[in-house]
């Protein structure tokens, strides 16, 4: 059990709760009028407040804050959140361990002990983001899997396997288990937490943050949590509040059934369009109303997954009997769901379908009218009825079609261009011996670009614009939830028994986040069906969802490649930006399990599942999406006959032990790391090189260039991708310089350990699209300082030569998508010293501020363009100096000079939001700060 300390109790809340034959201490939130008519998700912040008040970071005044909330003001308090414990990624969770590990050895050399490194509160790390998809439709996937995941990344296992003997209150869950939120919500979740405190039980809400983004799925338990960068994390291991306002609170009423024939996945998409549209970001989301009896746990936790593609903080579910049933199921023990019930009760924080709880702005969805859909092809909030799936690919798919394949040319002679209306022939499936199509008339016109091709196992068959390469039922939104995977079991149940097969260009995969979805398929006897299909099981993890797509097969991969082909993947996942699934794919559509499958039948996007059959029957039948899809009632008594307690018991019953390779893998020892010199995994972070007791003075930024002139929406993929490494970019030659052949350069993710790696992969997504060049993509730059063009990497080693400090221009929703504090690590070893932007993303504009990184936006309505900025300017930035005097600058003055001496000078709001995020940046980052407070502390 964690130990608890508290101090402070001004308001008198600490009192007793009797459950069962025991009692806990709790901080009774009616002991503060006012507290008690706030919402769910801000009762558990003032019982956060309550329970930490010290007098110093957590006073009377933030707790009185909340008591006095005024629901329609813009939020401007701020108030310290201490989480309960965190959860980690080993793709951002191994940058933190090497953090740790590096500060251990700062905190020597400035004269403290480096055993005080430790987290403060329980760090949980899952390893789940390196399994990679070389394997597929095998029975033997998951082995070859398992060992190349090995051979890859056993340095970054050692050191893991280090940090979890080294440091106190962390503890790794091996790979091969699962995905870090299926485990969080099957396991690790405790909805309330217990700790001791000076001789007694005191009992609290479990909070948790996460270094990633889809933390957010234990909202669904009622659990308050969000995705941090894991500089944030690190912070909170080690006992930092996190500075935070109190947020604006959208209350989202839930009505009425979903509807047979739709699915969880449906209504996330619904849920992710209405909320993007209405504008969340930085808000907390709250559902309530009737409808949410309705809602099974494990949908609610598909909808708290995609939190970050609403772009709030934290979608949350409070709890009630579904909560319980759920927690039940999962094995958790009678006691613990005890406590959860008669705390939750006694806290006012039970559910009440009935009451209309204050918020700050209201929305409604009825359930019964969503329809079946998918979302692409690169955003999560593009949501296409699957009804206009067709129509909306056709008209989609110009945009993504280079001049090559549009324009016929006599020189191919393989290759049959069509752009009249045709529709496509549906092919026979592995059976055919040639599988080429005819082309017959169809509805709508859309380019062709048809190319033969022979596949491994000798059938013939054509590849064509729009033509699904990858089929993946992936990532922990959709895996987690047994309605979606046993429907898409069910469905291949039906297809496989009808003689119906994958196309033979689709790369099938099934990744489950967590062993029991593979002991339930054991048990309704479904495996079969799904190998028949191709859906083998490939390994327990994030893997296409992330990237982790593997290569496609070698001529599919070629084929693409040199005839231009614009090909596309179908992912039950949750994120589909560029470049992020796989190098060959331009076009990436998420949807649910059961659509995922359907569309590896049908093989290509341009499919109406309404009007076009997937193939014929043994007796030559036509058979239509409508003929195989499952009824809720035979999805539901399935569940109902092969799911129970035992199953999720037995499977967390050695979550942490591993496997024979996991348990083999020799140990290094000691409180402090051996680094190994010509490691290319796991290197010494630079970040406390030359750190000194006290921060250096802010100063003003002069004489700085443009690095980067970028557009709306770029993702911290765009900015640090965790997909595959180019041979010929900053990052592969490096590793090539240092001996790695080419087919062990794993991806930018394994390799976060690695800052040499990581720095010459920041920018480097394929898909970045840099406007001070001209029609370039990639991680490309031009020198200002010789007008060539370079990669970013080799550019920002000329300026920093220079001694030039650099600036990046964006546009709105800098930094969108994963929390991946690499992103601005990365930015800040490149030696961007501000950036400068139409909006933030929330987590992005944290992090650039505790890597010391200013980040700016333009004046109301002012974007790069209207202020006649093209990226050649020198910049100037006057006013941040105001900090050394403990005042935070509401805009500072930038002035930008034209080659030709012409000016450009405007105020540019900065978006150091509270005071804690000014001591982060006078100190040159967070984990400076920490590691100076540490040293002080301890002194």
């Amino acid at each position: 059990m964690e130990e608890y300390n508290v101090s402070v109790d001004s308001f008198g809340a600490r009192s007793a709760l009797e459950v069962g034959d025991k009692t806990y201490d709790i901080y009774r939130l009616d002991a503060v009028p006012g507290l008690e008519k706030l919402p769910y998700s801000l009762k558990v912040l003032a019982e956060n407040l309550l329970r930490t008040e010290d007098g110093a970071n957590v006073t009377a005044e933030h707790i009185n804050a909340l008591a006095t909330w005024d629901a329609n003001a813009e939020p401007d308090k701020e108030i310290q959140f201490t989480p309960a414990r965190v959860v980690m990624q080993d793709f951002t969770g191994v940058p933190c361990v090497v953090d740790l590990a590096t500060m251990r050895e700062a905190v020597a050399e400035l004269g403290g002990n480096p055993e005080s490194i430790n987290p403060l509160n329980p760090a949980e790390l899952v390893i789940d983001h390196s399994v990679q998809i070389d394997a597929f439709g095998s029975s033997q996937a998951l082995e070859i899997n398992m060992e190349r995941e090995y051979e890859r990344n056993g340095e970054r296992y050692q050191f893991l396997r280090w940090g979890q003997g080294a440091f106190k209150n962390f503890k790794v869950v091996p790979p091969g288990t699962g995905i870090v939120h299926q485990v969080n919500i099957e396991y690790l979740a405790r909805v309330t937490m217990a700790a001791e405190d000076k001789g007694a039980i005191v009992a609290y809400p479990d909070t948790c943050v996460g270094t990633d983004s889809h933390t957010t799925m234990v909202n669904g338990l009622g659990v308050l949590g969000w995705g941090v960068g894991g500089i944030e994390a690190e912070a909170a291991m080690l006992g930092q509040p996190i500075s935070m306002l109190i947020p604006r609170v959208v209350g989202f009423k839930l009505k009425g059934e979903i509807p047979a024939g739709t699915t969880a996945t449906d209504v996330v998409l619904t849920i992710t369009e209405k909320l993007r549209n209405h504008g969340v970001v930085g808000k907390f989301v709250e559902f309530y109303g009737e409808g949410v009896a309705e809602v099974p746990l494990a949908n609610r936790a598909t909808i708290g997954n995609m939190s970050p593609e609403f772009g709030c903080t934290a979608a949350i579910f409070p709890v009630d009997d579904v909560t319980l049933d759920y927690m039940r199921l999962t094995g958790r023990s009678a006691d613990q769901v005890a406590l959860v019930e008669a705390y939750s009760k006694a806290q006012g924080m039970w559910h009440d379908p009935q009451a209309e709880p204050l918020f700050s702005e209201y929305l409604e969805l009825d359930l019964s009218t969503v329809v079946p859909s998918i979302a692409g092809p690169k955003r999560p909030q593009d949501r296409v009825a699957l009804t206009e799936s067709k129509a909306s690919f056709a008209g989609t798919l110009p945009d993504y079609i280079s001049g090559k394949g549009v324009e016929p040319t006599e020189l191919d002679t393989e290759v049959e261009m069509t752009m009249d209306a045709s529709d496509p022939i549906v092919p026979t499936g592995h059976e055919a011996e040639d599988d080429q199509r005819a082309v017959a008339p169809k509805a709508s016109s859309r380019p062709h670009r048809t190319v033969p091709i022979t596949m491994p196992d000798g059938t013939k068959t054509t590849l064509d614009h729009g033509d699904v390469v990858i089929a993946s039922i992936t990532s922990c939104t959709n895996t987690s939830n047994p309605s979606v995977m046993m429907a898409a079991a069910l469905l291949a149940k039906k297809a496989a028994d009808l003689g119906l097969t994958s196309k033979p260009w689709v790369k099938t995969s099934m990744a489950p986040g967590s062993k029991v979805v593979t002991d339930y398929y054991e048990k309704a006897g479904l495996w079969p069906a799904l190998q028949a299909l191709g859906f083998d099981l490939v390994g327990y993890g994030c893997t296409t969802c992330i990237g982790n797509s593997g290569p496609l097969p070698e001529d599919i991969s070629r084929v693409v490649s040199e005839e231009d082909l614009t090909v596309v993947s179908v992912l039950s996942g949750n994120r589909n930006f560029e470049g992020r699934i796989n190098p060959d794919v331009k076009m990436n559509y998420l949807a649910s399990p059961p659509l995922v499958i359907a569309y590896a039948l049908a093989g290509t996007m341009d499919f109406d599942f309404e009007t076009e059959s997937l193939g014929k029957d043994h007796l030559g039948n036509d058979v239509y999406l409508a003929d195989i899809w499952p009824s809720q009632h035979e999805v539901e008594a399935t569940i109902d006959a092969t799911i129970d307690s035992d199953m999720f018991t037995r499977s967390y019953a050695s979550v942490f032990d591993g496997d024979d390779r996991w348990k083999a893998l020799s140990t290094p020892e000691g409180n402090t790391f051996e680094w190994e010199e010509d490691s290319t995994y796991v290197r010494k972070a630079p970040f406390f090189d030359g750190m000194t007791a006290e921060p250096q003075p802010v100063e003003d930024i002069t004489g700085a260039r443009v690095l980067a002139k970028l557009g709306d929406s770029v993702t911290t993929d765009h900015i640090s991708p965790a997909g595959a490494i180019k041979a010929d970019s900053p990052a592969g030659r490096y590793l090539s310089e240092h001996g790695i052949d080419r087919k062990d350069f794993n991806s930018y993710g394994s390799r976060r350990g690695n800052h040499e790696v990581m720095i010459r992969g920041t920018f480097a997504n394929i898909r970045l699209r840099n406007q001070l060049l001209d029609n370039v993509e990639g991680g490309y730059t031009k020198n200002l300082l010789t007008g060539e063009q370079q990669a970013i990497f080799d550019a920002s080693e000329a300026y920093q030569e220079a001694g030039i400090p650099l600036v990046v221009l964006g546009g709105k929703e800098y930094g969108s998508g994963s929390s991946r504090d690499w992103a601005a690590k990365g930015t800040a070893l490149l030696g961007v010293k501000a950036v400068i932007t139409e909006s933030f993303e929330r987590i992005h504009r944290s992090n650039l501020i505790g890597m010391g990184v200013l980040p700016l936006e333009y004046p109301a309505g002012q974007t790069a363009d209207t202020l006649g900025l093209d990226g050649t300017e020198t910049f100037s930035i006057s006013g941040i100096t105001a900090l050394n005097e403990g005042t935070t600058p509401k805009t500072v003055e930038v002035v930008a000079t034209k080659e030709n001496g012409e000016e450009i000078t405007f105020d540019a709001n900065v978006r150091i939001d509270t005071p804690g995020e000014a001591d982060y940046f006078r100190h040159g980052g967070i984990l400076q700060y920490v590691l100076r407070s540490l040293v002080k502390a301890n002194a």
